[in-house]
């Protein structure tokens, strides 16, 4: 049994007499530690402050340039739950039907060019409403080609979404042997 104010014996360090590791919290020791840290990390350095008689001139260039690459941005929260520049779906629907007009002047229906053909429309819609610049929106782009040929068609699409910040947008090209349909939704994202 211990008596009060008996310092306790330190058990022996595994491995023998091995030496201890360095404290982060002795002054002299805290500078080479941070340093060997550094080179030997891979996540975000947030930043320390700097240590009496330390600076950054000790590091290489190679180090820094590595430490800048480690380093992520981070942005605090805005709280915001307003885009600034809000979505507008009548200036989106008129810049759909202006590209479906001008890309399907002098196309002809085919069935095996017709995927391509869609893809490289809603290519170009995305690119294009992104241009407008409505900050803190997703889009989800629909075109679909129809062959005419005496058929009924019906189509759906169901989202689950904030009625208050999100839209929607869909346009209709019909030629004489197709029709190009084409849906935008944009869904606000916080």
């Amino acid at each position: 049994m211990e008596k009060p104010g008996q310092k306790l014996k330190q058990p022996p360090l595994p491995g023998g007499g091995a030496k201890r590791r360095t404290s982060m919290f002795e002054k002299e020791n805290f500078a080479q530690l941070l340093k060997e840290r550094i080179r030997n990390s891979s996540h975000d350095v947030c930043g320390t402050e700097p240590v009496e008689q330390e600076s950054m001139a000790e590091f290489g260039k190679t180090e820094l340039f590595a430490l800048k690459a480690m380093t992520k941005l981070r942005y605090a929260n805005t709280y915001r739950m307003e885009p600034n520049n809000k979505f507008q779906a009548h200036l989106v629907g008129k810049k759909i039907q202006q590209i479906l007009t001008n890309r399907l002047q002098e196309v002809n229906y085919d069935g095996a060019t017709s995927n391509f053909l869609c893809t490289s429309i809603s290519e170009e819609i995305i690119a294009s409403v992104k241009a407008m610049g409505f900050d803190r929106y997703k889009y989800v782009v629909t075109v679909l080609t129809v062959e005419k040929t005496g058929q009924a068609i019906n189509i759906a699409s169901r989202w689950l979404w904030d009625v208050a910040r999100d839209d929607w947008v869909s346009a209709k090209c019909e030629m004489e042997s197709f029709v190009v349909l084409a849906l935008l939704v944009a869904c606000y994202f916080e």
